[in-house]
C-alpha cells in the first residue's frame, strides 16, 4: 500500500492525511486543549448565570 503525499510550500512532503505538515502537532495538541475545555463541568454558578442570562434575553427582546 503507498502514501500520498504533497509537497508543502517549505518542500518539504506530508501525507494526505497530514494537511497541516510539520504543524500538525500544534494542530493535535490544541484540538486536544479544545476537547479537554469543552468536556470540563461547569460550575453550579456560572450555569445559573447563563440561565438567568437566556431568561432576561426575551425580555428585551419584547421592549
Amino acid at each position: 500500500m503507498t502514501k500520498n503525499t504533497t509537497a508543502g510550500a517549505d518542500g518539504h512532503r506530508a501525507a494526505s492525511g497530514d494537511l497541516l505538515g510539520p504543524n500538525s502537532e500544534i494542530g493535535r495538541k490544541l484540538k486536544q486543549y479544545y476537547d479537554e475545555l469543552v468536556s470540563d463541568h461547569v460550575p453550579d454558578r456560572f450555569a445559573q448565570l447563563l440561565s438567568q442570562l437566556e431568561q432576561a434575553e426575551p425580555a428585551q427582546k419584547k421592549d
